[in-house]
């Protein structure tokens, strides 16, 4: 049996009310320990396509010894489709919208280690001891704007064009990726989502659906919160626990 197999979890994705199409894809393999949102870069050709590759080519990743070589493996799955989204573009007519690009927030755990990767804004959240973490920084010029600029949430928020990606699978040729390795504790809760969930409800509804008994009512009650609102985005989530 696998190490991972400790770990129970529960996936959804929703279009929202807005948009016809849904361009988020999710992956939960708790017997490989990994888990992994992709939020397709919206209005693009392909958006779809690009997040399903995302989640579709780290599902199919090989399971090599040890969590160093996993997240090793994890990295170069995400930086070989950079490349190969990249050629896509090449080959396809040159136009402004011809972009195949997506963000990705991946978890992967083993015994008492955890590390989170991810490109873009969509993000991992933990949840220990009645507080809500953000694990992840958003690859996002309002974020940009608010670590450079020192403006606050709000002015950053004003600012044109402040939910633009600073980083995104395919966005570029050269991909930075960011990772934060965590030992796990007794009792921690994860959550990754795409923008569309944590947008449309507050921290402290965040919190509230991951102290919930199962990932199955965790996950029920942030779409539930999310789909009674305006929800003009996909809307995606994995929650993860022990």
């Amino acid at each position: 049996m696998h190490a991972s197999s400790q770990w129970r979890s529960a996936a959804g994705t929703d279009p929202g009310k807005v948009r016809a199409r849904n361009e988020d894809a999710v992956l939960d393999c708790p017997e490989l320990g990994l888990w992994a949102v992709a939020d397709g870069m919206g209005g693009h050709r392909a958006g779809d396509i690009a997040s399903q590759l995302i989640v579709d080519s780290l599902g199919e990743l090989t399971q090599p010894q040890t969590f160093d070589q996993r997240l090793e493996a994890v990295r170069q799955c995400l930086h070989w489709l950079n490349r190969r989204m990249g050629q896509e573009l090449t080959v396809s007519d040159q136009q402004v919208d011809s972009l195949m690009g997506s963000t990705v927030v991946a978890l992967l755990l083993e015994g008492k280690r955890a590390a989170c990767v991810w490109a873009g804004d969509s993000r991992c959240y933990l949840w220990r001891g009645q507080q809500l973490y953000q694990l992840s920084r958003d690859h996002s010029l309002q974020q940009q704007l608010m670590d450079e600029q020192h403006l606050s949430f709000e002015e950053a928020l004003a600012h044109p064009g402040s939910r633009a990606l600073t980083r995104a699978i395919g966005a570029s040729e050269h991909l930075n990726l960011s990772v934060v390795e965590l030992e796990v504790l007794p009792d921690d809760v994860f959550l990754l989502c795409s923008d569309g969930l944590y947008q449309g409800l507050s921290h402290r509804e965040l919190g509230q659906a991951l102290s919930l008994i199962s990932p199955q009512v965790a996950l029920a009650r942030l779409f539930d919160g999310v789909l009674r609102g305006a929800a003009c985005d996909n809307v995606s989530a994995v929650v993860i626990r022990q």
